[in-house]
């Protein structure tokens, strides 16, 4: 059956309806430009939801700033827990009961009066962001809309889009924020590199007796980080905290199966690798698992397109810099895109874009290398590498210098 297609003139199409997604189409808006987001699916912004994302997410001082500069910040901050220390455990000794053997608290006091950031829930993160763009009359959502088609000619790019309302786009600069296995991606014709750890994370909440107070607890033994991350109280006055906790993929199944079977067994696996932090974690939330992978795209422009957020680089899931980075990318990208507008350039045009991949990609990609190597220094089995990664960890404590480099990073600083 014949079905009306619809035409869209807007200067941004941004492909992907994410928490990416959704931040770019708020920073282009407070730019000046029309901005039209397209997703596969309408966000879930329910955590009780089938299928709601159950992660949560740290977002670094810079990232407030921009989605500040954005107005997108005061709808998230009510959901937000402050992370004001980034504690680093070893527990990677010889005895098979993980014991902390050295431990570092990097504190944002000594860089600066606000905590290095904030996180909260995905589902509120979303939400927050839509909010946000109910106010924006420039910025729009379109979902459920498949991206079909990409035409991409010297002055403009054609987007055709299927779903329940199909239309035809047509935009100025093509946005790729639709994930690992971006489809704009590849109809613009770019590409990316993908390597596979054999890890996996398994994502969920935690309640316990005692307040996190604002500290972020990293702990190393082997097959990955353990990860606390402050969550706000409940309405109860329960003590959350969000754990990412990534174990190579044969036990990360059988740990999820555990939680799935056996809850005793699981609580007893969930306070042995946790260290009994906090006074004991007692499982809050169904448990969610998620493929670690990294990816790096050699270019981030194209012919009318650039590529961000997770459609650019995919990192595993340490030091909170995956959506960091993707704040950055949009951010720089709709400044870019800007000044391009305001002197009289194509924002969309092969120079504009070509600035915005000499500004972005060589920190892309000294972090996601940087990533890389934490990583597998965190999934070390062997006891020398174990014992030389607690030396490098008492090494950049103790050195004041490296001590305040590292948080720089951390919170966003260039590479």
């Amino acid at each position: 059956m014949f079905r009306p297609m619809d035409r869209i003139d807007t200067d941004i199409l941004i492909v992907g309806g994410g928490a990416a997604g959704l931040a770019a189409t708020a920073l282009f808006a407070a730019e000046g430009f029309d901005v039209t987001c397209v997703d596969a699916a309408p966000p879930v912004t329910d955590a009780a939801a089938p299928g709601a994302d159950l992660r949560t997410t740290a977002l670094m001082t810079p990232s407030v700033e921009a989605l500040t500069r954005a107005g997108a910040w005061a709808h998230l901050a009510p959901h937000a827990a402050p992370l004001a220390t980034m504690r680093l455990v070893d527990a990677g000794g010889p005895d098979p009961v993980p014991a902390p053997r050295e431990t570092a608290d990097f504190t944002a006091a000594e860089m600066q009066p606000e905590p290095f950031g904030w996180n909260l829930p995905n589902t509120a993160l979303r939400a927050g962001l839509l909010a946000r763009l109910a106010d924006l009359p420039r910025a729009r959502l379109r979902a459920p809309a498949t991206l079909a088609a990409l035409t991409l000619r010297e002055t403009e790019a054609i987007a055709r889009l299927d779903g329940p309302e199909p239309a035809q786009v047509r935009a100025k600069l093509v946005v790729a924020a639709d994930g690992r296995d971006s489809a704009a991606r590849t109809l613009a014709g770019l590409t990316a590199r993908r390597w596979s750890y054999a890890q996996k994370a398994l994502v969920f909440a935690v309640a316990h007796p005692e307040p996190h107070g604002g500290v972020s607890t990293e702990i190393h033994r082997t097959g990955g980080p353990f990860t606390l991350v402050p969550l706000p109280d409940a309405a109860d006055g329960a003590h959350r905290s969000s754990v990412v906790w990534m174990e190579t993929g044969p036990k990360a199944a059988a740990l999820a199966a555990l939680a799935r079977d056996d809850a005793e067994g699981f609580a007893e696996a969930l306070n042995l690798r946790g260290c009994g932090a906090l006074g004991g974690l007692a499982l809050a939330s169904p448990v969610a698992t998620w493929p670690i992978i990294a990816q790096l795209a050699p270019r981030l422009d194209g012919p009318r397109t650039a590529l961000i957020a997770e459609a650019a680089h995919v990192v595993p899931p340490i030091g909170a810099q995956g959506l960091n980075m993707s704040v950055a990318d949009a951010a720089t990208l709709a400044r870019i895109a800007g000044e391009a507008l305001r002197a009289g350039e194509d924002p969309g045009g092969a120079a504009a874009l070509a600035r915005y991949h000499r500004a972005r990609w060589p920190e892309m990609a000294a972090r996601v290398a940087g990533i890389d190597a934490l990583n597998r220094a965190a999934m070390a089995e062997s006891q020398v590498l174990r014992d030389l990664r607690r030396m490098g960890l008492r090494a950049a404590y103790q050195t004041a210098p490296v001590r305040r480099a590292a948080m720089r990073l951390g919170m966003g600083a260039k590479a």
